[in-house]
């Protein structure tokens, strides 16, 4: 815009709708829709400034997981997520304050993105997250808490951690979707996700990992939840450290 280009412009973010004009370009604004980035602009030719409109042919952000790859690493190319900024998690301290190990692909990714969420839907639960009803600690012993008074009705016919076996959440939505690991054996790598859309009897089961269920909550148009037939590029919202008192 007025002769400045974001140098970080990729072939994911935009670039095809630049590189046809060089330096003639005077400003162009783009939209992605169906695997192609619209844009709309102004470039100088002899005649003097004239309006342009471009299509190109986009990326596909899952083009970019190369083979063999972890589910996690699958994640941070499809949201083209910069992990220069990894944070360290005592996850001992957080472990034995919650009473169980967690999955390790669920550890990685949060010291990779941190608080915040995916699309602007499915909003991770942390530990230190800004808001208490994220913090994967305080929100897990507050739905303890909650449940040892009023029982657990509202999870029928499964019970809340750290009932053996329970629910013990680690995301949800605006639209009051829950995201769980049935902490059901020994190994927390191989927990169940079961997701519940707040109504009776709502529950969806997922056998994989959380990393798994992310990225193809990302790619996938047929995923159950997915962001895939509504976004054709993705990304993560950070909400920062700031805590919510």
């Amino acid at each position: 815009m007025d002769g400045y280009t974001d140098p970080t412009v990729t072939l994911r973010t935009g670039l095809p709708l630049l590189t046809p004009f060089g330096e003639r370009l005077v400003e162009m604004r783009a939209w992605a829709h169906g695997g192609r980035w619209i844009g709309c602009g102004s470039a100088r030719f002899d005649d003097g400034i004239r309006s342009v409109v471009l299509v190109a042919e986009g990326q596909d952000p899952a083009a970019d997981v190369p083979e063999g790859s972890s589910w996690v690493d699958g994640v941070v190319a499809v949201t083209g997520w910069d992990v220069s900024g990894t944070r360290t998690v005592d996850w001992a301290a957080i472990e034995d304050r919650i009473g169980t190990r967690l999955p390790s692909d669920y550890k990685r990714l949060v010291d990779l993105f941190g608080d915040g969420a995916f699309d602007d839907f499915l909003q991770l639960h942390v530990p230190g997250a800004c808001f208490k009803t994220t913090d994967l600690v305080r929100h897990t012993e507050w739905l303890s808490e909650w449940a040892s008074a009023r029982g657990s009705r509202l999870w029928e016919p499964y019970e809340l951690y750290p009932a053996p076996g329970g629910l013990l959440q680690w995301a949800s939505t605006e639209q009051a979707d829950g995201f769980f690991w049935l902490t059901e054996g020994t190994d927390p790598d191989r927990w169940p996700i079961l997701i519940t859309e707040d109504i009776p009897d709502s529950w969806v089961r997922f056998d994989g990992t959380t990393t798994e269920f992310i990225y193809r909550m990302l790619t996938d148009r047929q995923h159950p939840f997915s962001t895939a037939r509504y976004f054709d590029s993705h990304w993560f919202e950070s909400y920062g450290s700031e805590r919510e008192e």
